[in-house]
């Protein structure tokens, strides 16, 4: 085992402790989310428990193990001390000889040679030491699906850089499913003028910065249906658009024959700008319609909708 020696780039034996710790911690939370279960990831196979640092030697394998079987139990959880190291066998009549990474097909063989009659292992689970914190994959040995893959730091800045990636890969396959991402909008414009409405909007384009939808006008006009658009821009995740609502009672009125404008024009365009208040799901919100109406006021971002909440 060749053990790297970085005093000047390490921060120190407590900085992986407190990594194993944020690690445990994030496995526990993706558990109580759903999005892994000890049925999903055991029976398993703990591949790799590498320490990158000489000071960590003595007991990284062994903390590694108590996170492992912290988040998932002590019941098929399977150690591999063969994986790393190098490896023989015979097949098709050649002798293979073999160092370095193990791969997934690899990683069942060996399984298939000791496990015995126990059941074959489901997933493979690789934590290593890395500069500054642990890193930690666990992958479905028979689809090869990573079903967890994060970088974690005592101060979780890798594993939000890793989320981020995550999300953008996530995205990409959103689009490519064609599924919707839909955000909701509820603008409160109060003062001078008035104007109150409910938007649904889906995002597209090429960075999701343009969200078109329908709108609900309860105010300017007083009952109004109609579309909406709208452009996010970089600076202060600003969004600037419009809206055009057609009026209910007016359109109920004319094609009863009463005919004109009962309380609202047939057509009313919106222009409409939102600023979010930092990362909240509130912002301040200025309307203008063409019915003259001034309103300054706040919004509420992405709500939920059942119930109506930002």
């Amino acid at each position: 085992m060749l053990l790297l020696l970085e005093p000047d780039s390490h921060a120190g034996e407590q900085t992986t402790r407190e990594a194993l710790d944020r690690l445990d911690e994030l496995l526990d939370l993706r558990i109580s989310e759903g999005a892994l279960s000890a049925d999903a990831v055991l029976p398993a196979i703990l591949v790799s428990a590498q320490p990158r640092y000489e000071e960590s030697a003595p007991w990284f394998p062994t903390r590694t193990i108590e996170v492992v079987q912290h988040a998932f139990g002590t019941s098929g959880l399977r150690l591999c001390e063969a994986c790393m190291q190098p490896r023989a066998w015979v097949e098709d009549g050649a002798l293979i000889y073999q160092t370095g990474p193990v791969g997934l097909d690899e990683v069942a063989r060996l399984d298939d040679q000791i496990r015995g009659d126990a059941p074959a292992a489901r997933t493979a689970i690789w934590i290593d030491e890395q500069r500054g914190g642990v890193s930690v994959r666990i992958v479905d040995l028979h689809t090869g699906r990573v079903l967890f893959a994060q970088n974690v730091d005592p101060s979780l800045v890798e594993y939000k850089n890793t989320q981020r990636m995550y999300t953008l890969s996530e995205e990409l396959e959103r689009r490519g499913r064609g599924d919707s991402l839909t955000q909701g909008f509820v603008d409160f414009g109060l003062y001078p003028g008035q104007h109150i409405s409910v938007d649904w909007t889906d995002q597209w384009g090429a960075s999701n910065g343009n969200l078109t939808g329908i709108s609900l006008s309860v105010l300017d006009p007083v009952l109004g249906l109609g579309v909406s658009h709208y452009h996010r821009i970089p600076f202060f995740n600003v969004l600037i658009g419009g809206k055009v609502l057609v009026s209910l009672p007016t359109a109920v009125a004319q094609s009863l024959g009463t005919g004109g404008n009962i309380l609202d024009p047939m057509l009313t365009g919106v222009a409409v700008a939102r600023v979010p208040f930092g990362r909240s799901n509130f912002g301040a919100c200025v309307t203008l319609s063409t019915n003259g109406q001034l309103g300054l006021g706040l919004s509420l971002l992405n709500i939920s909708l059942l119930p109506v909440r930002p």
